[in-house]
This record gives C-alpha cells, structure tokens and sequence, in this order.
C-alpha cells in the first residue's frame, strides 16, 4: 500500500500530470523569495554571456549597474526599488550583478535550466538566485517586475527577450510605462533594421520610439532615472 503523499511522491511531481503544479510552484516560489526580501521592484539587463570582463560591453553594464543601485538607495522612502535582476549568468548578467553588489545593494539572478548549464554568477544576493525550468515562467517575473530594461549586445536569448517586451508594449499588453535601453549602438543598428521594418510597411513610424539607444553609461543613466522618476518612483510593486 502506497503511504506516501502526493506533494512527496517525486515520480507523479514530475510526472506530466502534474505540470500545472510545476508552474504553479515558478510562480509561487520566486513570489515568497521576493516578499522575503521587501524586492519592490526591478531593472533587468539583458545581454550576452559570451561577453569578456575586459570587453566595454561588461564595463558599461558594471558602472551603469552600480550607479543605478547608488540611485535606488539614495531614495528618501528607503524601499526596496529598482533592484538590478540578471539572467543569473556569465558576461553582461554577472557585470551587471557585480555592479549591484559593490554598491552594497540588493542583485538578483533569474536563471534558466539548459543544456549548457550554466553557473550563477558569484555577485548575486543570496536567496535572489533563482533557477526555472518554464522559459515562459522566467520571462514572466523578468517583466512583471520590470520598471526598466537595458539590452546590452546578446544573442537569440537577448533577443527574445528584447522583442517579448516589445510586443506587450507595443500592443499595450503591458498596461505601464516600461523604458527600454539598447546599449551599444553600431551593434543593434546592425542586428535589427527597425526603419527597414517601417519601410515594409511591418511596423509603424512611432514604433521604433520604443527605444532608446545610446553608447554612454552617462547618458542611460540621466535617461532612466528621468523615465523612472517620472513614471514609477510612486508606484512601487509589481505589474503589467
């Protein structure tokens, strides 16, 4: 006779039937961990984690990381705000942890499991390293969360990312205002040919408006804290 009860019976948890718990538990996880932490909130970086420490790339998402957690720290209500939250990663995501963390503030790590497993990053606040299974779960909390995004140079996972967002806001989806940076601009003028989709007639003129580009950490800081100021310094929590 089978004494064991379901929640402990690790065959049926991973089990097909019960996949609806499997993505309840993503959703009801992370949610504690962040109330845990009084997390209010977040910036996500994006980008690649092929890129090197010695690379501009890495040094620009640090320094912008860095002042941005300076910024978030120095507000007068003393919550927890726009906490700096990665892919959990190597390259861009560690750059941008490690930028949090020297400036003594909270970073969290949303990870993905994958074939080519990659580790956390040694900068993340402990208990914000988060790991997923559902791409679709990850992608939630990054944007639910989100007040911010900054899209360093990636690949097909920045991407993705970069153009989910995109879509919600586009199709108004996503209801608040969401500021979205793409740093480097020689690379993303390259990837992504927005005026050429205008041209085709695939997208409209004030879509490519969604976007602000700029190769200056100087510059992306003075624009989110404006955006951030704003439309969201008196809203804190989660939404869409």
């Amino acid at each position: 006779m089978n004494r064991v009860k379901a929640y402990h019976d690790a065959e049926f948890i991973n089990s097909k039937d019960a996949r609806a718990l499997r993505i309840l538990a993503e959703y009801l996880e992370p949610k504690a961990r962040f109330e845990a932490h009084g997390l209010e909130d977040t910036i996500v970086f994006y980008g690649s984690a092929r890129t090197k420490p010695d690379s501009k790339y890495y040094e620009a998402s640090r320094q912008l990381a860095y002042r941005l957690t300076q910024w978030s720290k120095a507000l007068a209500s003393g919550e927890r705000r726009f906490v700096v939250t990665t892919g959990g990663g190597p390259g861009i995501m560690e750059a941008a942890n490690r930028g949090a963390s020297e400036a003594k503030g909270l970073t969290a790590g949303i990870g993905i499991s994958i074939p080519m497993e990659q580790t956390d990053n040694a900068y993340i606040t402990r208990g914000l390293s988060l790991h997923f299974h559902y791409f679709f779960m990850r992608k939630f909390w990054f944007a639910y969360l989100a007040k911010a995004m900054v899209a360093f140079p990636g690949g097909f996972g920045t991407l993705d990312e970069l153009f989910e967002t995109l879509t919600l806001v586009q199709t108004k989806k996503m209801r608040k205002p969401m500021p979205i940076i793409l740093f480097g601009t020689e690379y993303w003028s390259e990837v992504i040919n927005f005026e050429a989709l205008v041209r085709h007639g695939t997208i409209s003129p004030e879509d490519v408006n969604l976007v602000y580009r700029t190769d200056s950490v100087d510059e992306a800081f003075d624009w989110l804290v404006q955006q951030l100021t704003e439309h969201a310094l008196g809203k804190p929590g989660a939404s869409l």
